[in-house]
């Protein structure tokens, strides 16, 4: 294929990313506010969340097996109409439960657009080329990521739309993908074979993770961490892996084929892709609460105070693709990005209520430069050590543990900012030497609404909102320093300017 009939094809991809990364950061400044209306508290900020990476996790897989065995682009196409049903019921949503719900069918839809947008990208391009269109994939990432919030801020603050716009408004471009894709995307016919689809695989791994995510959101709150309940969740959680293991061993078409970590780099940046993902979709979820709940900010200016971190995300990706496709190398890129990703974390754990913001800014551009650098090189990096039959497969497998890394961390960091603020507010209100009962008007757990609190009230939530979020990006860090480390140990192979094997080589063993 030539520059333009790539780009031609690439556009309608890039449209059903752009809709897909919305999906999740559209609602990330619009949160406080709709769980206010909708009466949820940081559990059901953190469900709203959590649910759509869960069912992104578990499905990414199954659409990448999917995508070796039937027609890509139809499989993409299918994936944009889930995502335009899920949001439109979303939009209709009367209460947290119904909400959660239509984002579980959101993520599925979304999980498909992201995984097969790669997939699609790697069945047109040699390994060597991949670099400067995965540049493309970082700046439509960085570019969804900066237009979500500010949207979802708009729309939130725009009294004649309301929040329900907020999964509307990516229906629109969902349909014009649809329109493109049709069009211009033109992949040649792989054999045809009978699809052997996974489900016990899929349910088994949905299961494990479902059940270890639940655990982190009720322990220390609802039971002891210490406890039969913990015993009985952590305990059937990891049976349900064991379970999911031994079925992948005799399975057919495995949704994630156990071979494939046979290969080093596939191993090792499965496991960076698991630490990345914790960082990755923390820094985005809790900036916006932090703007909101510990700077006093609308919205809108919640997201256009975030525009560090997309910069440096947008600009690294870029840059960093366009290198690695003229030298053919990856892995100092990696390991830049994964030591930026912990010091910015680092930083972020020093914010509080009163952080000046030129502070705050390069902290979130630190952390911005670190994730360009290397979420789409972490992809690419198992696409050039697998043969082309397991390229779907293979994609998707990074992309799968790097947002059940998300989807943990997210419960899990949730789970302890909860626990923090209600920690450090207790502390405020007695330092203050008010009476503990005043914390009623927050609404018994729910995210408060700043303006409607008792004026002595408000200094004393902000700084513990700012106080608990810094924590929980200073616990973030270590997760980035760890990959760091992962990464350190990935033998780099220079890129492959021509098509992958058809059939799989002699592995390159982990012990290699």
């Amino acid at each position: 294929m030539t520059h333009r009939q790539v780009l031609e094809a690439l556009s309608g991809l890039l449209l059903g990313l752009f809709v897909a990364v919305l999906s999740s950061t559209v609602v990330s400044n619009a949160l406080p506010r709709i769980l206010t209306d909708l009466h949820g508290g940081e559990s059901a900020y953190t469900w709203v969340i959590t649910a759509a990476l869960l069912s992104l996790t578990a499905s990414t897989p199954l659409w990448g097996k999917l995508s070796d065995l039937v027609s890509k682009k139809l499989l993409v196409q299918i994936a944009l109409v889930i995502y335009i049903v899920s949001s439109a019921l979303a939009g209709l949503s009367q209460n947290t439960g119904e909400l959660i719900a239509c984002r579980v069918l959101q993520g599925i839809g979304a999980g498909g657009v992201t995984a097969l947008a790669q997939i699609c990208l790697a069945a047109m391009v040699p390994p060597r080329e991949r670099g400067r269109y995965s540049g493309y994939f970082g700046a439509v990432f960085a570019l969804a990521t900066i237009g979500g919030p500010l949207i979802g801020g708009v729309i939130v603050d725009t009294d004649w739309l309301g929040w329900r716009w907020c999964f509307y408004v990516g229906i629109p471009f969902s349909l014009l993908a649809i329109v493109v894709l049709q069009r211009t995307l033109h992949l040649p016919e792989a054999p045809r074979r009978k699809a052997r689809i996974d489900y016990l695989g899929a349910l088994l791994i949905t299961a494990a993770v479902s059940l270890l995510m639940i655990w982190i959101s009720l322990a220390g709150k609802d039971y002891p961490w210490l406890s039969w309940q913990s015993a009985l969740m952590v305990g059937g959680g990891l049976a349900l892996a064991v379970l999911f293991v031994l079925a992948e061993r005799r399975a057919a078409e495995p949704i994630v084929p156990l071979d494939l970590f046979r290969h080093r780099t596939v191993a090792l940046a499965s496991v960076a892709s698991v630490l990345v993902g914790v960082g990755m979709y923390g820094a985005t979820t809790f900036l916006s609460q932090y703007f909101q709940l510990a700077k006093e900010e609308s919205p809108t200016r919640a997201g256009l105070l975030t525009l560090p971190m997309i910069l440096g995300l947008a600009v690294s990706s870029t840059v960093a693709g366009r290198l690695i496709t003229r030298y053919g190398r990856w892995k100092a890129y990696l390991v830049a990005g994964t030591l930026l990703l912990a010091v910015g974390f680092g930083l972020l754990g020093t914010v509080r209520a009163g952080t000046g913001y030129g502070a705050l800014a390069l902290a979130m551009a630190v952390t911005g430069v670190g994730l360009g650098l290397t979420m789409q090189n972490l992809v690419l990096a198992v696409q050039n050590t697998v043969p082309r039959n397991e390229l779907g497969a293979a994609s998707s497998v990074v992309t799968f543990f790097r947002t059940m890394g998300g989807a943990m961390g997210v419960s899990a960091l949730g789970a302890l900012l909860a626990d923090r603020v209600t920690h450090y507010l207790t502390e405020n209100l007695a330092a203050a030497h008010v009476n503990p009962d005043a914390g009623a008007a927050l609404g018994g757990g729910e995210i408060p609404d700043l303006h409607r609190l008792p004026g002595p009230l408000v200094p004393l939530v902000t700084d513990a909102f700012g106080h608990g979020v810094g924590l929980v990006f200073l616990v973030a860090a270590p997760f980035a320093l760890l990959a760091f480390l992962v990464v350190l140990f990935i033998r780099e192979v220079p890129l492959r300017t021509g098509e992958e094997p058809a059939v799989r080589p002699a592995p390159e063993l982990v012990r290699d």
